[in-house]
């Protein structure tokens, strides 16, 4: 569970740090009359957001979730910074979990 937990806390980074400079570009488009960044960017987060659906789903599944927390946390690919809050409730969710099943010392 730890890989997919390292997994899905790179995507969430960088699916979130790619709807940022999406946001960017979508206010630079519409302001600008820039479309290039929009062009380059949109893509590209498409494709890192599908990853991160994969990977999100992947942890789900490995770590039990309920299917609205799952829910949940997919659609935190879509808000701008909720991919950071997710991922780092995910990871203090999973690590606790962790915890919990270790075989004490």
């Amino acid at each position: 569970m730890k890989g997919s937990l390292a997994r899905f806390r790179f995507m969430a980074y960088l699916t979130g740090v790619g709807l940022l400079v999406l946001t960017v570009g979508v206010i630079i488009k519409y302001t600008a009359d820039a479309p290039t960044l929009v062009a380059v960017v949109g893509p590209i987060h498409g494709f890192l957001y599908m990853v991160y659906l994969v990977c999100a789903f992947d942890l789900s599944l490995k770590s039990k979730w309920q299917p609205l927390y799952t829910l949940g946390v997919l659609l935190a690919g879509t808000i701008p910074f909720l991919s950071f809050v997710a991922e780092r409730k995910v990871t203090h969710r999973v690590i606790a979990r962790l915890t919990e099943s270790a075989p004490a010392a």
